[in-house]
């Protein structure tokens, strides 16, 4: 019923609006009409001669680097995908190490020997054939020969350079081949394959595999990092749309002037919007030809880029055939509805045009309806996210594209508002005021892309500060004690006094400690739980319980009684004089090992634990070597730590090489404070990443604009030059044409960023807290950005406040 109501009512008004036509003496327009209307006009702006050409190639270019960018963000996926399918093509998955295979001609031994450098992750992977018919890791043609390995091009740069003199001593091999594509995330990315002739399986590393790579295991974002990846798609996608909507309304004023002529030779107001929709139609066709040429041309540059540590392969940068189509069709489409939406209040006249900006003052309701429905679609699910919680991407999408809008919506409200109240002061400032208050409606387009960007940043960046303290964590690492950790197999006293020698003799080593770590657990009962066995001298011992009357002979009992540490090995504490077996599994047989029986002295005392400078809570038996003999201990590690002298910046690569001197499998762990989640991580450089872009793109978008207005005022500015205006006055003038709409877009920007901000920290029950500094930072950057764009603009405009710029046809 409703629905045949509605339809009624439509075509009533169909009607009526048909009668008033005929009765004005024009007919209803007809899709045949539309077409030679439309190629009208695309015939118009090819015939338009210098003047149609340059505002066309304007046009081209703003609306050609909107387009490169979209295609770029429609690149995203793919490019996910191909990193995540590369890098578990190779095995970078746990998964694929976890069953034990027997040796035959086609297995291979493999070891895990990433480290890092300077900063930069290095993937390491020695590899040692079983048979003669080896597999091969993706990249490789074959493996590479003891003592020799394969490199990816950048690793190779880097070796050969003086500065990769450290890392080239720590991997210790002859590069004797290149890694291949199909073996690396990315063509930056640092990754060597070894041969080695001694590698053991022995557990998860080394292993023995057949089948080398398994299945993508990309964890899942979960809710609150999907609704940061939203945002933040939302926030760098949205100043590429306003700045496409931008483009297409270039050269508006002598369009118009044209049109009117169009209507001196009989054209009716219908036929002229459409011909202008027409002509603007040519300027976005050629755009996103522009637009394709810039992704097709950056894709191929694409691999010699590196941004926050990621590098992409030009084959990877392939957009989704959907959202390419959708970018392609949808491009025009703007085009055509945005000049006719501009048209709406011109009207085209015989003898000239006449804009109703200047007596009808613009309607506000409908601006504040824009962010109102947006706030409407989000404030449902506030307080709504939990962590197994469902995520309505569209909702969400929907309701910050809004807001977003809305800051750009209200712009130029606020710009006649503000500026219509204005009088007096400087001549440059007044020129500047009477122009924005004859047109504000121009100067506002010029800044709506910073202004969304800015708002959009502020929302990301109060969110992205909300997660932050969520996913980030306190380690309990204590680096004052000692800031690096190589783990290593107890094989004896001789060989644990080597290692700390070496350690301790490294370049940038401050201070060592050493101890051992072992286990016992109670006669006749299963090894775990147990307690943790710690051999050290006295100086380590400090470190780790209350040991203030050490001597050679002590024996310290420890317990975490008050649950201090969920990760204690298990509650077993022995009493004096308790008899405790120091055996533990066979990693063979997984059966447990003979009994070795130690005896706990009866002077042993109880003291207090001391988070080690891992920042667990030892619990146990710690003894000095002259009480218990570290070799009774089964299974045994060594513990070395290093505190770094902070003056020497190379102190932690000596660290790491004199580690890969010990054992190339060797891990070191270096100690933090806290911790962040690597998805975050990701997440985070991406925004970087994202940022850098768009704020390119706005710049670039901004000085085409600029350029473009300066154009049209060509003669006003040779007349005013004429007649002996300074050329100081009219750049000044300029430059506060510019100042009061950023000023005011970005007054709008603040308010609707924290507005959203707000909204997204009450959907994820994050605290409200405000990063004033980085709003600052980021207010700072785009006006930097539009002062840059501004003094970019004024070398053409001294070219252009020229005498023969009266010149006229």
């Amino acid at each position: 019923m409703k629905n045949s109501i509605l339809r009624r009512f439509r075509t009533q008004h169909r009607q009526l609006e048909n009668r008033r036509a005929a009765a004005r003496g024009e007919s209803p327009a007809t899709p045949g009409d539309w077409v030679r209307d439309l190629a009208f006009g695309v015939r118009f702006a090819v015939s338009g001669g210098r003047e149609g050409w340059t505002r066309t190639l304007l046009t081209a270019v703003g609306v050609g680097l909107g387009v490169a960018l979209l295609l770029v963000a429609a690149a995203v996926p793919a490019i996910l995908n191909a990193r995540g399918d590369r890098g578990a093509d190779r095995g970078d998955s746990p998964s694929s190490y976890s069953v034990a295979v027997r040796p035959t001609a086609e297995t291979i031994v493999t070891g895990r020997a990433d480290t890092t450098y300077r900063g930069q992750d290095v993937y390491g992977r020695l590899v040692q054939p079983d048979g003669d018919r080896p597999l091969l890791p993706p990249g490789l043609d074959e493996l590479p020969a003891p003592g020799e390995m394969f490199v990816s091009p950048e690793l190779g740069k880097l070796l050969a350079s003086p500065e990769g003199a450290l890392l080239k001593e720590r991997l210790g091999h002859k590069v004797s081949g290149t890694i291949g594509e199909a073996g690396l995330l990315g063509p930056r990315e640092l990754a060597y394959y070894a041969g080695a002739d001694n590698l053991v399986p022995d557990g998860e590393n080394p292993t023995r595999t057949d089948d080398i790579g398994g299945p993508n295991l990309s964890e899942a974002l979960g809710p609150f990092l999907t609704l940061l990846v939203i945002i933040t798609f939302v926030v760098l996608l949205m100043p590429v749309a306003v700045l496409i909507a931008t483009a297409v309304r270039f050269g508006g004023e002598r369009r118009d002037r044209r049109l009117a002529a169009l209507r001196l030779v009989g054209a009716d107001a219908h036929m002229t919007r459409r011909i202008a929709a027409g002509e603007a139609l040519f300027g976005a066709l050629i755009g996103l030809a522009v637009g394709l040429g810039l992704f097709v041309g950056g894709r191929q540059l694409i691999g010699t880029v590196e941004l926050w540590r990621i590098s992409v392969f030009a084959s990877d940068v392939s957009p989704s055939p959907l959202l390419a189509a959708l970018i392609v069709a949808g491009v025009p489409v703007t085009a055509v509805a945005v000049t006719l939406f501009a048209l709406r209040t011109v009207s085209i006249e015989p003898l000239g045009v006449a804009r109703n900006t200047g007596t009808a003052r613009r309607r506000l309701w409908w601006r504040l309806m824009l962010p109102a429905v947006g706030v409407a679609l989000l404030s449902p699910m506030i307080g709504g996210l939990s962590p197994d919680s469902q995520v309505n991407e569209l909702k969400i999408a929907v309701g910050a594209v809004l807001l977003l809008v809305g800051v750009t919506a209200l712009l130029p409200w606020a710009m006649e508002t503000v500026v219509g109240r204005m009088r007096g002061g400087p001549l440059p400032l007044q020129l500047a005021t009477r122009r924005l208050q004859l047109d504000s409606g121009a100067s506002a387009r010029t800044v709506n892309g910073i202004t969304v960007a800015v708002a959009g940043a502020i929302a990301v960046q109060m969110l992205f500060s909300g997660l932050e303290s969520r996913y980030t964590q306190d380690t309990g690492f204590s680096p004052l004690r000692g800031e690096m950790r190589i783990s290593r197999d107890y094989t004896g006293a001789a060989q644990q006094e080597k290692d700390t020698a070496a350690l301790r003799a490294t370049p940038g080593v401050a201070s060592t400690l050493t101890y051992t770590l072992g286990h016992a657990h109670e006669p006749g009962t299963p090894p775990d739980p147990g307690a943790f066995v710690i051999v050290g001298d006295c100086a380590a011992l400090g470190q780790i319980v209350e040991a203030s009357d050490c001597r050679p002979g002590s024996v310290y009992l420890a317990g975490d009684l008050a649950n201090q540490d969920p990760l204690t090995g298990g509650q077993y504490l022995p009493a004096p004089g308790a008899r405790v077996d120091l055996s533990t599994q066979d990693k063979t047989s997984g059966k447990p090992g003979a009994p070795k029986l130690w005896t706990v002295p009866s002077a042993a005392r109880l003291t207090a634990l001391v988070p080690d400078p891992a920042g667990s809570f030892r619990t146990g038996i710690f003894a000095t070597p002259e009480a218990i003999n570290a070799g009774d201990l089964g299974d045994a590690g060594t513990e070395l730590l290093a505190k770094l002298d902070p003056a020497d910046r190379d102190a932690a690569e000596q660290v790491r090489n004199t580690a890969a001197r010990m054992d190339p499998l060797q891990s070191v762990q270096y100690y933090e404070e806290t911790a962040t989640a690597p998805q975050l991580t990701n997440i985070k450089r991406g925004l970087f990443i994202g940022t850098t872009v768009t704020l390119l793109l706005i710049g670039a978008s901004m000085l085409v604009t600029m350029l473009e207005q300066l154009r049209e005022r060509r003669k006003l500015l040779s007349v005013l030059v004429a007649f002996g205006t300074r050329r100081s006055t009219l750049g000044m003038s300029v430059l506060w044409q510019t100042t009061l709409p950023v000023t005011l877009g970005l007054a709008l920007a603040v308010v609707g960023g924290l507005g959203l901000g707000v909204i997204l920290l009450k959907m994820a029950v994050l605290p409200l807290a405000v990063d004033w500094a980085g709003i600052a930072w980021m207010t700072g950057i785009s006006g930097g950005v539009v002062l840059l764009v501004t003094l970019l603009s004024l070398p053409p405009l001294w070219r252009m406040m020229r005498p023969d710029g009266l010149r006229t046809e």
